[in-house]
């Protein structure tokens, strides 16, 4: 798995460099590769990264936020 995140990262940094006219690195040098185990971690997670814009200080309350997206069934 390490080896295909370094290739996709490698070609889409230049690709986006390319088509940016930016220098690379485009992303950060490690990666968290985490898989998504339960429904309850999935949760955790989605509530997690709807925190965000309210930790940031962005907004006041989450229901503000437009773009929180919205949770799929991963039916487990």
């Amino acid at each position: 798995m390490a080896e295909w995140m370094q290739m996709w990262k490698s070609v889409s940094s230049r690709q986006l460099a390319a088509a940016l006219n930016i220098t690379t690195p485009t992303w950060q040098p490690e990666y968290f590769d985490r898989y998504l185990r339960s429904r309850e971690n999935y949760g955790q997670k989605w509530n997690y990264v709807k925190q965000n814009a309210l930790r940031a200080g962005l907004i006041k309350e989450d229901e503000e936020w437009l773009y929180s997206g919205s949770i799929l069934d991963l039916m487990w």
